[in-house]
């Protein structure tokens, strides 16, 4: 039998129990918002060159935008839909700066996600990290997007240029020890970072291989002379580092006055349909590039799942674009990769964990990747693609060639 007195001391000690229970646990399920973010939305923003010399990319934003809504339709994201707003920028820097701040001041998004462009991020990357807003999945290989120590809000997405540079120059140094070799390049850290790459994975034989360089800008009406010059120092081997437009421009120029080097292309502009059509297939035969995602025109991956559900998706959800873009899949990747980042987020919606979260992926192996190519992440690790395969393109298609190359 109780006493009265310890009876009462029960009591209270059960009462304080449950008051600190009932302290707690709003504690503990307390969902934590920075703008941009609610229970019902996530606000997200962009820019693209919906407009300009890299329009070709603009489809980027339009296949993430369908592929939201897909994702909305299905019920959101833990409950969530995402809102992207994604803005014109012409591939502009200024401008880009322009609609970034307008992104973050006025519309309040959470983030800002796959603005698109060396030279775009470029301009607004000291500031995107002032503001401590998450700078994510940034649509360009830069090396720079990759510094976690000086730029922690800033992560991005492409395989760094360098490194798929890096794969050209020990690959012709493997296979064609003898090159002479001449390269075409935007005069821009995209451009500047890709030669740097060659030349690392060249090694001490580049100044010797390397025979003769020539830039252009992106408001260059075309770069026919560039090639003319190019192929007047006797090169026999061409590294190709151009945005679509341009890339397009340099396969057709290079055919028309019989120049036939041993051709790599920068895999941004590898699209079958962005550039090789419009440069005229059988001009683009034999071409080199990397990938990491399956090529939609490829008829091995016809009864591949990951294959039938992105053609599914194109189907219903952007019809208008083309199924077989490369650019629409890498769209698509990103896409995908940005939802896995808001489901590891959980009810914690604040910029500082998506951008933990960002820092936290594991072996994600997504659908239309090639076979052993997977996204890692570490809080010292930004750069979430590293593995590539290098290819051929046979006059319809590109076909793979060697093993998974990187780590």
């Amino acid at each position: 039998m109780v006493s009265a007195p310890l009876r009462k001391l029960l009591t209270m000690t059960s009462v304080a129990a449950l008051g600190l229970a009932l302290v707690c646990a709003p504690a503990l399920a307390r969902k934590q918002y920075d703008p941009g973010a609610s229970d019902t939305e996530v606000v997200i923003g962009q820019t693209m060159p919906y407009s300009g010399p890299a329009s070709a990319y603009g489809t980027i934003g339009k296949v993430q935008t369908a592929y939201f809504k897909m994702i909305n339709d299905q019920g959101g994201v833990n409950g969530r839909k995402i809102k992207l707003i994604s803005l014109d920028d012409g591939y502009s820097p200024p401008k880009t700066v322009e609609q970034a701040r307008r992104l973050i001041e006025q519309d309040d998004v959470l983030m800002l996600y796959q603005v698109l462009g060396t030279s775009g991020n470029s301009a607004i990357h000291k500031y995107v990290n002032a503001k401590k807003v998450p700078h994510l999945f940034v649509a360009s290989g830069a090396t720079k997007w990759g510094d976690p120590k000086n730029y922690p809000w800033t992560m991005g997405f492409n395989p760094s240029y360098h490194a798929e540079a890096y794969v050209y120059g020990k690959y012709i140094l493997r296979n064609h020890p003898s090159a002479k070799i001449a390269i075409l390049y935007q005069n821009d850290d995209y451009g500047k970072d890709y030669v740097k790459g060659i030349k690392d994975g060249l090694g001490d034989k580049a100044s010797e291989m390397i025979v003769s360089e020539a830039s252009y800008e992106v408001t260059d009406p075309t770069i026919d002379s560039q090639i003319v010059t190019l192929k007047g120092s006797g090169a026999d081997t061409f590294v190709n580092i151009t945005t679509p437009k341009f890339a397009a421009q340099a396969i057709r120029k290079a055919y028309d006055i019989g120049w036939k080097p041993v051709h790599f292309l920068n895999s941004i502009s590898s699209s079958v349909a962005s550039t090789l059509t419009p440069a005229g297939l059988d001009k683009a035969t034999g071409i080199v590039t990397v990938f990491y995602y399956k090529d939609p025109s490829d008829p091995q991956w016809k009864d591949d799942a990951g294959m039938k559900e992105w053609l599914a998706f194109m189907q219903k959800y952007y019809p208008e674009g083309s199924a077989t873009d490369h650019v629409n899949v890498y769209g698509y990747l990103a896409a995908q990769a940005l939802v896995q980042v808001l489901k590891q987020c959980g009810d914690d919606l604040s910029r500082q964990n998506v951008m933990k979260q960002a820092a936290n992926l594991k072996d994600l192996a997504l659908p239309m990747f090639l076979p052993g190519i997977k996204i890692n992440t570490s809080p010292t690790d930004f750069y979430p693609i590293q593995q590539l395969r290098l290819a051929k393109f046979d006059g319809k298609e590109w076909v793979l060639f060697g093993d998974v190359i990187g780590n």
